[in-house]
């Protein structure tokens, strides 16, 4: 991963799962990295980590990506530090499982909130400057749930169906302008998310043996950083299945009824 060297990354939602791990990687790479989150403490235990172990140069905002005047402010200052983005990895993102009719109002604003208005705050910060530059990348992690909406996650679903429409334009607008654009569509992570998505433990003890590795998933990212990739799709067999509920959506859904009611 020579190309990270020195690279300016910044990841959101970095004190757990795979973006702790695409730190970690990208820290192992050589890249200075600004880590987002709102956790305080655990920033500052994974800073403390990459600095020991890595000697990377660490730099970790508090940011509620919900909050669109922090947004601003704080990737302000963050520019002002560092000069310039070379990477963007828009992680924060949470989900909660439950049928439309059961979704509180403030519940189905702030997961709009967060997975998608969030996600368009921080990259509208770094895209005038990768623009200016004519280079960066944008990766946008979205999930497969974007693809194939199912039972109880039609709020969260459509949060990352509004994560691709936002990935495949931007894409587009970018294209001539040396700038990189990624969404990762990952099947069920084995992370902290399902503490809020999944409150019973039903869906994680019906799909636990699927699930992927937040290291796995992390190393498929950052060896795609600062390529021309489209989309990173996993596990390969969900996507295939997404790719035949395109193409047969009745079918698809007929056949998959009981799969899909998981949750």
């Amino acid at each position: 991963m020579e190309r990270l060297k020195g690279k300016n990354i910044i990841i959101t939602g970095a004190s757990g799962g795979i973006g702790a791990e695409m730190a970690r990687l990208c820290a192992s790479s050589g890249a200075n990295l600004v880590l987002m989150a709102r956790s305080a403490d655990k920033l500052e235990a994974l800073k403390a980590e990459l600095e020991e172990r890595y000697g990377a140069q660490v730099n970790v905002r508090l940011l509620d990506v919900s909050d669109t005047d922090a947004v601003k402010r704080v990737f302000a200052e963050v520019l002002v530090d560092i000069g310039r983005v070379d990477v963007l990895v828009n992680n924060a993102g949470f989900g909660v499982f439950r049928h439309a009719h059961e979704a509180p109002i403030d519940e189905i604003q702030s997961m709009f909130d967060v997975n998608v208005i969030g996600l368009m705050a921080c990259t509208s910060m770094v895209l005038p400057g990768m623009r200016e530059r004519r280079s960066g990348h944008i990766i946008n992690i979205a999930s497969q749930a974007g693809k194939i909406a199912t039972p109880k996650s039609s709020v969260y679903s459509a949060t990352k169906h509004a994560v691709l429409g936002y990935t495949n334009s931007l894409r587009m607008e970018t294209a001539d302008f040396g700038i990189y654009v990624t969404s990762v569509n990952p099947g069920p992570i084995a992370t902290n998310f399902f503490n809020i998505a999944d409150e019973k433990g039903t869906y994680v003890k019906n799909i636990e043996r699927f699930m992927l590795k937040p290291d796995y998933v992390a190393q498929r990212v950052v060896s795609r950083m600062l390529t021309r990739t489209r989309e990173i799709n996993l596990p390969g067999w969900m996507s295939a299945g997404s790719t035949f509920y395109a193409l047969f959506p009745r079918l698809f859904e007929r056949i998959g009824k009981k799969a899909f009611n998981q949750k």
